[in-house]
C-alpha cells in the first residue's frame, strides 16, 4: 500500500524525524500530540486541563486536514506523567467523544517531551 504523509500548519510541526500523520489504505495513524501552540511551537502554560484542551485541538486539526473528525477515531493512547490527572484529562477527552467511544489505553510515563504533562495519539478510519 502506498503511504501518504499528512501535514497541517494548524497543528504543531513535528519536533523530530516523524510526520504529524500517515495515511495507509483507509487508516490514519496520527503521531502523539503534546500541548504545543501551533503558532509559536511553545508549550502552552497552564494546568492539565489547559494542556489537555490544547492537545485535543491539535488532534482535531490533524484529523480535519485528513477530512475526518473525532467520530472517525478508532483507538487512542493517552500518556500521563501523573495518573492523578486522569479524571481531569478524562473530562476534556470525553467532551470530544460525546457518543462515539473509541478503544483507549492510558499509560503512566516518567517524562514527556518539552516537560508536557500528557501526550495523546490516535488511529482513525478514513
Amino acid at each position: 500500500m502506498k503511504l501518504k504523509i499528512l501535514s497541517t500548519d494548524k497543528a504543531p510541526a513535528a519536533i523530530g524525524p516523524y510526520s504529524q500523520a500517515v495515511a495507509c489504505g483507509n487508516m490514519l495513524f496520527c503521531s502523539g500530540q503534546i500541548p504545543l501552540d501551533p503558532a509559536t511551537g511553545e508549550l502552552v502554560t497552564g494546568d492539565i486541563t489547559v494542556q489537555a484542551e490544547r492537545v485535543m485541538n491539535n488532534i482535531a486539526a490533524v484529523l480535519s486536514a485528513a477530512g475526518i473528525g473525532f467520530d472517525d477515531v478508532i483507538k487512542t493512547t493517552i500518556y500521563l506523567v501523573d495518573m492523578a490527572d486522569f479524571a481531569a484529562v478524562n473530562g476534556v477527552y470525553g467532551n470530544r467523544f460525546p457518543g462515539h467511544k473509541p478503544a483507549r489505553s492510558t499509560v503512566a510515563v516518567k517524562t514527556l517531551p518539552r516537560g508536557s504533562l500528557l501526550e495523546i495519539e490516535v488511529i482513525a478510519s478514513l
